[in-house]
């Protein structure tokens, strides 16, 4: 058995094991699938460690842009890009988008940590511009996360004006139940304390460079999508962000859909249809 398939068998049980403390059925949650035969996809690695990888998917024809895709999980090891993040890389691909399917660090000791405050960020900033050394066009790149990921894709379009190296600049963001203001999230207890588990203390205005809430206006634009049923992250997470966006100058969208936290990372579901929509006025 090769490495690819120890991982995603790994990363399906490890989502598996977080349904069973969150209290989602699984059957709200995609996992990874094969990819479709026309659909080029490669391992390139960012790093040393096991979790500093992306899986870069190609579709067969000349690729429309390039679409980060980041998965969430409250930045903890129970999820990870091979569970999430693959079902939505191989769609995107079939769309005529380039996908790279980003891992990182998570926050802890358990095999997929060793992140946190800033090797989390480190390695996506890492991540995103390694892109620069693949053979692809970078001139339209799309961070897409999900929950912690659409956090970590909002800070990383933000992120050259925070001390981070920028070699590929984020040039859209789509939000997906994104975790975009920490200390409103924090305060709310969102994930069980998972942000102070990500900064390693309560969030304050000190901060700023982690937070996207407190790095507006972003140069960028940003849609926010997210379930109207969402018990893990509150639609407000993403309402908020927008309502301040504005009031900044920001150019920010609230795409408020039907479902739970797990709706918008459905392939076969209306929330994504929406979000391919969003990236068809893109490019």
């Amino acid at each position: 058995m090769d490495r690819r398939t120890l991982l995603r068998l790994a990363a399906m049980g490890s989502a598996a094991a977080v349904l069973s403390t969150t209290g989602c059925s699984e059957e709200n949650v995609p996992v990874s699938t094969p990819e479709p035969a026309d659909v080029d996809r490669t391992i390139h690695t960012y790093g040393e460690d096991p979790s500093q990888y992306g899986e870069l998917y190609l579709p067969a024809a000349t690729a429309r842009g390039i679409v980060v895709v980041i998965h969430g999980g409250f930045w903890r090891p129970e999820y990870s890009a091979e569970a999430l993040g693959a079902p939505l890389a191989a769609a995107l691909a079939e769309q005529g988008w380039a996908a790279w399917n980003l891992e990182y660090r998570r926050v802890g000791n358990r095999s997929g940590g060793g992140g946190g405050t800033p090797a989390t960020f480190d390695d996506v900033a890492a991540g995103i511009d390694l892109l620069a050394d693949l053979d692809v066009d970078t001139t339209t790149v799309v961070a897409l996360g999900h929950s912690a990921g659409g956090h970590l894709g909002a800070w990383a379009a933000a992120r050259g004006k925070h001390g981070w190296a920028n070699r590929v600049p984020v040039t859209h963001v789509i939000s997906q139940a994104g975790v975009l203001d920490l200390r409103s999230a924090d305060a709310a207890g969102l994930g069980n304390g998972a942000v102070r588990g990500l900064l390693g203390h309560p969030p304050t205005t000190a901060d700023a460079r982690f937070d996207p809430a407190q790095q507006l206006p972003l140069d960028v634009p940003v849609w926010c999508v997210h379930g109207d049923t969402d018990a893990n992250v509150p639609l407000s997470q993403s309402a908020e962000y927008v309502d301040k966006a504005r009031a900044a100058g920001a150019t920010a969208e609230l795409v408020e859909v039907s479902g739970d936290h797990f709706v918008v990372i459905d392939p076969g579901s209306a929330a994504w249809a929406r979000q391919l929509e969003i990236l068809d006025t893109i490019a």
